[in-house]
Formats: structure tokens, C-alpha cells, sequence
């Protein structure tokens, strides 16, 4: 695995950024639909992921030999797993996603061509 730094996250971040200024500009909807699907991946998906990076953070603080040991750490801790467990909560968007598909699956065109005004 190469070495992470601020900048391949920073990547990350730029690579959304673009994903949301394409879907602004009222893309094709398959095509939109299929780029956002790995985002909302069940297992594997961003609030999965980000939940998952929130838990291992608060670990890494909390088991870090230079870590303070402090009330304030502690409630700081406590907050990113909170955050953790509510990004998490958000696994089901995958749901949503297949309820649009099947929803514009089953549209006739003449519904599809509303959907883009």
C-alpha cells in the first residue's frame, strides 16, 4: 500500500468535490446513479468507511503512549465515536439508491423525460 499524506487525502476530498459539481450539472441519470453506488455500498461504502476511520482515530489517540490523559480528551474521544456510530447509521442510503433505480427502472419514458425539467 503506498504511504498516505495529506495530499492523496487531500484527493480524496477533490475527487467528491468533482462528483458533486458533475451531478449539479443534471448528468445522465444511469450514469449518475452508477457513479454514486460505491459511495453507498452496504459494506464497504463511504459512511462505512468514514465511521470505521472516526473509530480507528479515537484509537489511535486513546492508545498513543504521549496521549494526555485528561477529562477533555476523553469527552473529544467520546464525540468522534459518537459521530462514528451516526455515520454509521447511514449504511442503509444503499436502500435508497436501489429504490431509485427501481423506481426510474420502471418509468416510462414519457415519465423519465419529466424527471429531467
Amino acid at each position: 500500500m503506498p504511504a498516505l499524506t495529506p495530499d492523496t487525502i487531500r484527493t480524496l476530498t477533490e475527487t467528491l468535490a468533482d462528483l458533486t459539481d458533475y451531478l449539479r450539472a443534471n448528468p445522465d441519470l444511469d450514469e449518475a446513479l452508477a457513479l454514486v453506488e460505491p459511495l453507498l455500498d452496504e459494506y464497504t461504502g463511504l459512511p462505512v468507511q468514514f465511521a470505521d476511520t472516526l473509530r480507528a482515530l479515537a484509537r489511535a489517540i486513546q492508545e498513543h503512549p504521549g496521549a494526555l490523559r485528561t477529562a477533555q480528551v476523553d469527552l473529544l474521544v467520546t464525540e468522534l465515536r459518537t459521530a462514528a456510530w451516526e455515520q454509521a447509521d447511514q449504511h442503509t442510503l444503499h436502500y435508497v439508491l436501489d429504490d431509485l433505480r427501481d423506481l426510474y427502472g420502471s418509468a416510462t419514458a414519457a415519465e423519465r423525460c419529466c424527471w429531467c425539467r
